[in-house]
């Protein structure tokens, strides 16, 4: 149904939904080499980590629990998550204003079934959340096929993590790089690819 969201009985699913996005960040952040103040999007599918269609089985608990995943990495480290909203928002995404203190905002609330479990989760969860249309992460974790390459910036480099399941989602991560410009005479930074 539209507007139904579901309950998980089973709390050991929802605490292993919780420890695979920490380990997912946690391998990101290595990967990536991710520092404080850059962004990583996720685009996350709760249907998928509890093995329903993508966009079928909203469950607000398993986004609370992903989302209390990814904070107790990022969080730590002062990495911003910016939580990616469902195409019923066009995919906007929720993020703390002083992540991006200039961006122009727009005026919507994330719900479970128009935006998605886990947008909702990190609206609830952020200090002063704020939605924007678009944004250019440094990385991203695409939990259950959602689609994040539009909010990263260019290059993305994907990323083979070890942890490549949130619950029974597959999960796809990139990181970011400077483009390389010039010709053959050009020298690169090798810290940077």
């Amino acid at each position: 149904m539209a507007g139904t969201t579901h309950e998980i009985e089973d709390k050991n699913i929802i605490e292993s939904i919780k420890n695979d996005a920490a380990a997912a960040a946690a391998e990101l952040v290595a990967e990536a080499k991710l520092t404080a103040g850059k962004i990583v999007v996720i685009g996350c599918s709760t249907s998928e980590t509890l093995g329903e269609g993508i966009g079928s089985w909203s469950v607000p608990e398993a986004g609370e629990a992903i989302y209390d995943g990814l904070m107790s990495v990022f969080g730590v480290k002062g990495i911003y998550i910016a939580a990616q909203c469902c195409e019923h928002l066009n995919r906007a995404v929720i993020i703390e204003r002083e992540a991006v203190p200039f961006a122009e905002t727009v005026n919507v609330v994330p719900q479970p079934k128009a935006g998605g479990s886990f947008a909702t989760a990190a609206y609830a969860g952020m200090k002063n959340a704020v939605a924007v249309e678009e944004i250019k992460a440094d990385a991203g974790i695409d939990i259950g096929g959602t689609l994040i390459g539009m909010h990263l910036k260019k290059v993305a480099v994907p990323l083979r993590l070890r942890q490549n399941h949130v619950g029974k989602a597959p999960v796809t991560a990139a990181r970011v790089r400077p483009k390389f410009i010039g010709g053959e005479r050009a020298v690169y930074d090798e810290n940077l690819k």
